[in-house]
This record gives C-alpha cells, sequence and structure tokens, in this order.
C-alpha cells in the first residue's frame, strides 16, 4: 500500500470531514451492518434509542421507502397531534455526516413536528438502518437522491401538502440540501445548519490548503486503493472516527464530546460513533462539485445558520457569498460547530419555524 500520510498532512488537508476522514491510514475490511442486509430487507427498531427524550407533543412512526437507486431507507415520521384532517407542511430532515436519525436529525425533525410541521428524519443509503451494501459508503448522487425520496414520500402523505416541502440539512448534510434543492424544484425552502461543503473539504482539505500535488497524490492512492477492494471482495474501511489520542485541533475534541459521550451524541449504529467510511468514499467527493448551481434554488429561500466560533464557518459563509436572493446567513454567537447538533438553546428553532412558516405557504 502506498506510504502513510503523517498527521499533520491529514489534518491539514487530506480528505477529511466532519467525522475526521483519514486518507492513507491502514484499512480494514468492511463488515455486513446487522441492521440492513441486501438494498430492501430492512430489521427496524422499535423501541426509542434515540439521544433525546421523548416529545408527547407529536406522533412519531418508523417508516420505509426507496429512492430511485432501489435502495430502501429507513426513517422516523413526526406528526403534530390533534393535526386534524389538515394538511400541514411537511419536511425532510438529515445529517450529521456519518451520523444517524436517532442523533441530532431527528432532534431537529422532533422539535419541528412540535412546530406544527410534518417531519421525515431519514438514515442514508448505505447508513444506519436503511438498505444499500457495502456498508457506510457516502455518494454525492445518491445521498442527494436520498433526500428527493424522501420529497416523494412525504409529497404522498395524506397529513402534508405536497406543495408546502423544504428541506433542513445539517453539517455534511447542509451541502447535500442544498444541492438537492437546486435540483429538486419541489422543494420550496432550505435550511443548512452548521454546514459543510463536503466536496469542497474533500478535494481540497480544510480551509482550501490542499495543493495540488497532495490531491494528485490523494487521487493515486484512492485509485490504487480500489485494486485491493477488488482483490479482497470487499471495501476496506479507515480506522475508527473520534478516537482521541491527545494534541488534537479543538474541533476534532468537539467532535469526540459529542459522538463519543453517551450522555449527548453517542449511538450505536452512526458510524462517527464507533464505525467509519470505506476508504474510497470520498473518491467521487472530489470531482462532483456540490455548490455549482447553487444560485438555481432562487427565487425559492436559503437559511444558512453557523456557530460564531465554528472552525467550518467559511463553508456557509462561501455558500451565502455564490447563492441567490432571497437568502440568510445567522451567525450564533459564542456557538461551535457541534452545538448545533444538539444543543437548545444555540440552536435558532424559533427562527427555523419562522423561516419554514413564512415559506412554505
Amino acid at each position: 500500500m502506498p506510504h502513510l500520510l503523517s498527521r499533520k498532512k491529514i489534518i491539514q488537508g487530506a480528505i477529511v470531514a466532519s467525522a475526521a476522514i483519514f486518507v492513507g491510514a491502514q484499512p480494514v475490511l468492511a463488515q455486513t451492518n446487522s441492521t440492513a442486509t441486501g438494498g430492501n430487507t430492512l430489521r427496524l427498531t422499535q423501541e426509542w434509542d434515540k439521544t433525546f427524550p421523548k416529545s408527547n407533543k407529536v406522533g412519531h412512526q418508523k417508516v420505509t421507502f426507496k429512492n430511485r437507486y432501489g435502495i430502501t431507507l429507513a426513517a422516523d415520521l413526526y406528526l403534530p397531534k390533534n393535526r386534524g384532517n389538515q394538511r400541514l407542511p411537511a419536511l425532510a430532515v438529515s445529517g450529521a455526516f456519518g451520523a444517524v436519525k436517532e442523533q441530532s436529525s431527528g432532534l431537529y425533525a422532533q422539535t419541528m413536528a412540535e412546530r406544527g410541521f410534518v417531519t421525515l428524519a431519514f438514515d442514508p443509503s448505505y447508513t444506519g438502518e436503511s438498505g444499500g451494501e457495502p456498508r457506510h459508503v457516502a455518494s454525492p448522487d445518491i445521498n442527494t437522491e436520498d433526500f428527493s425520496a424522501a420529497v416523494d414520500f412525504l409529497g404522498l402523505h395524506a397529513s402534508v401538502d405536497r406543495e408546502r416541502i423544504g428541506i433542513i440539512g445539517i453539517c455534511g448534510w447542509g451541502g447535500l440540501a442544498l444541492n438537492a434543492a437546486a435540483v429538486d424544484k419541489r422543494i420550496k425552502a432550505v435550511v443548512a445548519s452548521t454546514m459543510y461543503d463536503m466536496s469542497r473539504v474533500m478535494s481540497k482539505g480544510y480551509n482550501d490548503s490542499v495543493t495540488a500535488e497532495q490531491r494528485a497524490q490523494t487521487l493515486e492512492q484512492l485509485s490504487r486503493q480500489r485494486w485491493q477492494d477488488a482483490e479482497n471482495g470487499a471495501p476496506a474501511m479507515l480506522p475508527e472516527f473520534n478516537v482521541l489520542k491527545g494534541g488534537e485541533p479543538q474541533f476534532l475534541v468537539d467532535y469526540a464530546d459529542y459522538y463519543k459521550s453517551k450522555k449527548r451524541g453517542f449511538h450505536p449504529r452512526a458510524i462517527n460513533s464507533n464505525g467509519s467510511w470505506t476508504i474510497t468514499s470520498g473518491l467521487p467527493f472530489m470531482n462532483a462539485p456540490l455548490m455549482t448551481n447553487i444560485a438555481e434554488i432562487s427565487p425559492r429561500p436559503i437559511l444558512l445558520i453557523h456557530g460564531e466560533k465554528a472552525h467550518s464557518r467559511y463553508f456557509s459563509e462561501t455558500a451565502y457569498a455564490a447563492a441567490a436572493q432571497p437568502k440568510e446567513l445567522l451567525i450564533i454567537k459564542g456557538a461551535n460547530h457541534t452545538d448545533l447538533y444538539d444543543q437548545m438553546d444555540k440552536i435558532p428553532f424559533d427562527k427555523i419555524a419562522d423561516f419554514f412558516g413564512k415559506n412554505l405557504k
């Protein structure tokens, strides 16, 4: 296998995402996730196993639906109680990158359902309780399609007004949400919270620090990894994420504090809590920019939300500059990147509800 990248190079610019995706690490072979086999047979957990308390203000049920590629996705549907027979506005929610619906996306979905929206928090393809083999694969195309498939589902639900559907993307799914809104005109409004542009960070590293030579080296490594995967009959995995050894940048400490803490965001099915992506998951992101057509979301509105102290803040600032009106960038004073995963005093739910209330009429 090609030589390993140094820790400094990893932190500065190799394929690093919200889960600290490290390129060039020693691989381990992928193993099948017990919650999903093949593309369609799912075994869904029925007990409440979220990282947040269950609300008595909304109804909840597990649902499944297929995307355009035939992969069956698992989701949590949250329905406001006492809604009568009226059709309500609806929201599809996903993220963070490497997280599952039992974490921040479910918290956002349940909270927005308390505010009168039908909401759907889903596991992306190849992740959590959703289908797809091999496990723990990411794709800019398929994951964008996952959002549109969620819109398919919501648009057919008896409690939903299909002309009033919006989406929320968290972290890396913020960039995917913007990409989905650009291509899917059924999406009437989009919120990206603590957003990552996964293509940009995978291709250029943090703060665009990767040189052309380093990019070429990474592509060489990942391309040759495909031969090893083909020879082994299974994709190799990156080492487990968010394992601290000391000396990490603060943002990696923040990730570990959320994903590894059972008092906060740990979940056994989350890639970021006790797993990793396949080594080659980054390849398509490096060649498929997500923000290319962001201006085409207009005249549908965009709300970008980011923490003042987040290392990732520049992603939202750049997206805001590239987007067309109507658009808004809301900076949360004192907040870091992961604060907007679960800190109820920092996530601006009233603002989000007002945004969708005005724009899903």
